[in-house]
């Protein structure tokens, strides 16, 4: 299943842009239940860890894990029943992402604007651009994500814009942070109209003037290939023009869904980075010379921080699974109560999962020992997709946001960040 394109052999040689993937001529699966997304997600999740660190040390892009991922039904499994999906609980969701992010939190992560832009169509699209859109989503389509800007003030400011010419719209702009973009079957744009508000425009991967460039350079998540786009008078129909603005003029869940999605993914890391520092002092590292003990997962102190890390990764999936069911309510009967209750929900989980993923792969090579940090390891690579990833939006805000609330009775802010 490894076979991917290879980063380095892109950007500096093909500075116009990497052409987008082709589509399987074969539809993808629709996944049933609950029951089989999480079997389909562990299946996967096998896979994916076979070549997650090598991926990673090669910086090369997981086109063929990408194509498993979305041909095995579990890029649909939050359209709805009405729609011919699945609509699995978004407890089961956050289980399936946080499942993948533990193998590789690269390809997990780019799942995730895909799942939040189905989310938001449910709740912002008329019945016939439902219609349309989940059955390109059910078919297999992978959108991607072209909403954050490089230069702006705050990131919910933005400098793209759309012109309407009637049956379509033209987009002219730049984004960053593109995650998915590259290996995407349509990028949405995120843009605005004469009024001021925002819309995804869902280009065509390879739209005329659409440019993905494979310019990201951070130190982890290297495989989500967040880099640049280039939209220079990009033509969208009107079919395919959501109106994003709509999420948030009145109480929806879609903030929520975004974040509950990045807390799995960090759930994931730290999952992961727990169970490599289990294995490495059970199997390499050795106990300190002054412990007279035979083995280096004998040492009390290194159980202690263990048994520490193992009940804060407990207490961080539990209230993922919290907010999930808190989600779920939210999602099936949106109000401002219970909209805010999912938002605080989803924040404390965030909270929790950031800390372990940094805790837990930081832990890692102090109880590992010398040995841990070597290349021929990698290891490093879970504290750099922790370190990468949890900077998304800062956990500071979140006690903020929980602290307000419990003190004042003040309901969080609405938009994508919260």
């Amino acid at each position: 299943m490894n076979v991917a394109v290879d980063a380095r052999t892109l950007a500096p040689e093909n500075p116009r842009g990497t052409p987008g993937p082709t589509r399987s001529p074969v539809p993808a699966h629709v996944i049933r239940d609950d029951a089989e997304a999480l079997a389909v997600a562990h299946r996967l999740a096998t896979a994916f860890r076979a070549g997650a660190s090598e991926r990673d040390r090669a910086s090369v892009r997981p086109l063929a894990e990408l194509d498993a991922f979305s041909q095995s039904g579990l890029w649909s499994i939050n359209v709805p029943r009405a729609f011919g999906g699945p609509e699995v609980s978004y407890r089961t969701l956050a289980r399936v992402i946080a499942i993948i992010a533990a193998a590789d939190p690269a390809i997990a992560q780019i799942a995730q604007n895909h799942l939040g832009i189905v989310a938001a169509i449910r709740t912002v699209s008329d019945e016939a651009q439902k219609r349309l859109l989940f059955d390109e989503v059910l078919s297999g389509i992978r959108f991607g994500n072209a909403f954050s800007e490089r230069g702006t003030k705050r990131a919910a400011d933005f400098d793209t814009r759309f012109t309407d010419h009637g049956d379509h719209v033209v987009v002219r702009g730049e984004k960053f942070y593109a995650t998915g973009a590259l290996l995407a079957h349509r990028v949405p744009i995120v843009a605005l109209d004469d009024e001021g508000r925002a819309w995804y425009a869902i280009a065509a991967r390879d739209a005329p003037g659409l440019t993905v460039l494979d310019d990201w350079s951070s130190f982890g998540q290297r495989g989500t290939a967040s880099g640049t786009v280039l939209i220079d008078a990009v033509r969208v129909p009107r079919s395919h023009l959501v109106p994003a603005w709509k999420g948030y003029a009145a109480p929806t869940a879609d903030g929520a869904v975004f974040q509950i999605i990045q807390g799995a993914v960090d759930a994931g890391i730290g999952r992961e980075a727990l169970d490599d520092t289990i294995r490495f002092v059970r199997e390499k590292a050795r106990p300190w010379i002054d412990s007279g003990l035979e083995r280096a997962s004998e040492d009390p102190y290194t159980i202690q921080a263990i048994g520490d890390l193992t009940i804060r990764q407990h207490a961080a999936e539990a209230l993922l699974d919290r907010a999930g069911l808190a989600l779920d309510d939210a999602v099936a009967r949106p109000t401002a109560e219970s909209v805010a209750a999912a938002q605080l929900s989803v924040a404390e989980a965030k909270v929790l999962t950031t800390e372990v993923a940094l805790a837990a792969s930081n832990k890692l090579f102090e109880l590992s020992g010398t040995r841990s940090t070597l290349a021929a390891e990698n290891l490093d690579r879970h504290w750099r997709n922790a370190r990468t990833h949890t900077l998304h939006d800062p956990v500071r805000w979140k006690y903020a946001i929980i602290g307000n609330h419990a003190l004042n009775g003040v309901n969080p802010p609405s938009h994508a960040w919260s």
